[in-house]
């Protein structure tokens, strides 16, 4: 049990360390008009399928948490909605800020530890690591365009300078192009890293 238990935190102490590098590199976030493309979900997608949702809600935290950190120090014109630190001329962010910087990215990794484990007890593990990533990375794209129209709809509509009437299209021209294809790289790449680390990892997967 204690080996397991130290497996486990290596394993993890890996993905943090990974995810760090990304966060401190151009890698992790890229920049595309006002809101961020990112590669921020692939160690979480990876950590929920290998190890297990909780693990993958635990990295989704760090993934949330480095967004609320790069919100508040290189603040954009729209970073209010990712951190309750920032003010944008008049628009601030709140309490509802963090919500939006948290809650995607926690269900984030649990969903794709979730549908994975689910799809693995019935032998589709590679199905299973794609549908988890795709799920997890969907999931994660509309909740945060969802929060920010909720949330921050009259202002976010402001700052990136359209009508708050169209702000309903332009999300889900993010969601169509952004979203979907953070979700395919997401669910390439986990699948081609799960193969590569499945001989190693085996016995570490925690529910």
């Amino acid at each position: 049990m204690k080996s397991k238990k130290t497996q486990y935190m290596t394993s993890m102490a890996l993905f943090l360390a990974i995810e760090i590098i990304l966060v401190v590199t151009p890698l992790g976030y890229i920049p595309i008009g006002p809101l961020n493309a990112t590669t921020m979900h692939i160690p979480v997608i990876i950590a929920g399928i290998v190890l297990g949702k909780k693990a993958g809600a635990e990295l989704g935290f760090v993934f949330g948490l480095t967004s609320l950190i790069k919100a508040t120090i290189q603040p954009g014109i729209t970073s209010f909605c990712f951190s309750p630190f920032v003010t944008i001329g008049t628009m601030s962010g709140n309490y509802k800020s963090l919500l939006i910087a948290f809650v995607p990215r926690i269900l984030l990794g649990y969903l794709a530890g979730l549908v994975f484990g689910i799809m693995k007890k019935n032998n589709r593990e590679n199905l299973g690591v794609v549908v988890g990533a795709l799920t997890g990375a969907i999931t994660n794209t509309v909740l945060v365009l969802s929060g920010i129209y909720i949330f921050f709809g009259e202002a976010y509509a402001s700052a990136v300078g359209v009508q708050y009437s169209t702000l309903v299209t332009v999300l889900l021209g993010v969601v169509s192009t952004n979203g979907i294809l953070e979700a395919i790289l997401g669910a390439i790449v986990s699948l081609a890293i799960y193969k590569a680390l499945k001989p190693i990892l085996k016995s570490k997967q925690v529910d």
